[in-house]
């Protein structure tokens, strides 16, 4: 609480009289009060809030009224009555000392005190939009209410134009507490954020995990795709942000988590009622990647979010075996680089995905795939070696391409469908496929 205005405790210069500024005083209460009347009577949506809301902001509305004389007499309020204009007294600066160092902070600290005693909850609970809605309220109250109490023409004006002034600061005071609680809400989101991403890199299942994400509006459960790559090396901040908005606009949450060298996307997947992705996956990706620092970036697989990100970073630490690879480039894609790696993950998908459908359709294409590639892709030689015709092996290789999606013509299919071979015959594939 202020303490009571006498004619010895105004300094010198004031912009009132010590008899104004008594009044003004005196008034707060009522004038705190006219304030919550005219909120509720203009802002329907104030008379609707908990009751315990309703209270934190008559307590801020009562020290920011109570707090006007302070910051009228630390402020000076506007030009000085050419009545009261004598020598200022020694004890001058022990005053302003004890309103805050200098006028200027005595300023800051009276207008921030409302909010900084404000509850906790009434910066989480009231909107920026509604708080400056009751500021307005109550700075017209004080318009209507304050300058009648002024002693004359002269202090009226002051006082005036006291109210516009301390309306404004009051404003900003707002507006830098909802500041203050954003900036901690979003450094807690970041962490949050950054565990959420550290907990699906580690294949967490736990309820702790679920509880984390579901703060962050993210559902743990749903389709994710992993995408990895180098953070931007450059501007980091603001490519992030970019990366965030463009995956808004492609209808898509991300959560995005940096671990040293190596950044790490979850980009939500398909709807669970879709059998697919949407046909604007590749686009998507495609602008993402832009938001990446040098070097290769790397797709995970649906549906699994923690197997995205195995099979992601594996093909991460592969891909420079591919220098020619795309950007980005699908961890499938990267299978013969990761099994050399020593991902038992890209052997198992190799014999899934090459060797038994293969094995599965008899030992004829088996053979035949396998003498193709061992003589140098000749179709002639391949021939030579199974006894039979060229058009023979062309049809078991055309039966290859339709089982795998691998040309067996084509270089790169070539490369993957050896390295298939490989694990194939590691796994003891191939002697299941000599006929009896």
């Amino acid at each position: 609480m202020l303490r009571p205005v006498t004619p010895a405790s105004v300094p010198a210069g004031a912009p009132v009289s010590a008899v104004t500024l008594r009044r003004l005083e005196l008034a707060a209460g009522g004038i705190a009060g006219a304030c919550l009347a005219a909120m509720e009577r203009r802002q329907p949506w104030f008379r609707k809030l908990p009751a315990a809301l309703r209270s934190g902001v008559q307590l801020v509305t009562q020290t920011g009224v109570a707090n006007f004389v302070g910051w009228l007499v630390a402020t000076g309020g506007g030009p000085t009555r050419a009545s009261e204009q004598p020598e200022p007294p020694e004890h001058t600066a022990d005053i302003a000392v004890a309103e805050g160092g200098h006028t200027g902070a005595g300023s800051v600290r009276l207008t921030a005190e409302a909010f900084r005693i404000a509850p906790r909850d009434l910066a989480r609970r009231l909107t920026l939009r509604q708080t400056v809605e009751l500021v307005r309220v109550a700075t017209d109250v004080l318009e209507e209410r304050l300058p009648p109490l002024a002693a004359d023409e002269d202090e009226f004006r002051v006082l005036s134009e006291a109210v516009l002034r301390f309306g404004r600061e009051v404003a900003f005071a707002a507006a830098t507490a909802y500041a203050g609680a954003a900036e901690d809400r979003g450094a807690w989101d970041a962490r949050l954020e950054a565990l959420v991403v550290d907990g699906v890199v580690r294949g967490d299942t736990g309820d702790e995990l679920v509880s984390r994400a579901s703060a962050l509006g993210w559902d743990p459960a749903g389709p994710v795709r992993v995408v990895v790559g180098t953070p931007p090396s450059d501007h980091a901040p603001e490519r992030l942000g970019e990366l965030r908005r463009r995956a808004g606009r492609a209808g898509r949450s991300v959560l995005v988590g940096a671990q040293g060298s190596r950044l790490i996307v979850l980009l939500s997947g398909a709807a669970p009622d879709l059998d697919h992705e949407p046909d604007d996956l590749t686009e998507v990706l495609a602008a993402l990647s832009l938001d990446f620092g040098p070097g290769p970036v790397v797709v995970g697989p649906l549906p699994s979010a923690h197997a995205s990100a195995r099979d992601a970073l594996s093909g991460l630490r592969a891909a420079p075996a591919w220098p020619e690879a795309p950007r980005p480039v699908p961890a499938d894609d990267l299978l013969p680089e990761r099994a050399f790696s020593g991902d038992t993950e890209a052997h198992r998908r190799l014999v899934e995905t090459v060797v038994t459908p293969l094995a599965d359709a008899g030992g004829e294409l088996w053979r035949t795939l396998a003498a193709y590639l061992d003589g140098g892709a000749s179709l002639e030689a391949c021939a030579r070696t199974l006894f039979v015709h060229p058009n023979t092996v062309r049809y078991r290789l055309r039966r290859v391409s339709d089982l795998t999606g691998r040309s067996p013509a084509d270089p790169r299919d070539a490369l993957v469908l050896r390295a298939a071979l490989l694990a194939g015959r590691l796994a003891g594939t191939e002697d299941k496929t000599d006929p009896p």
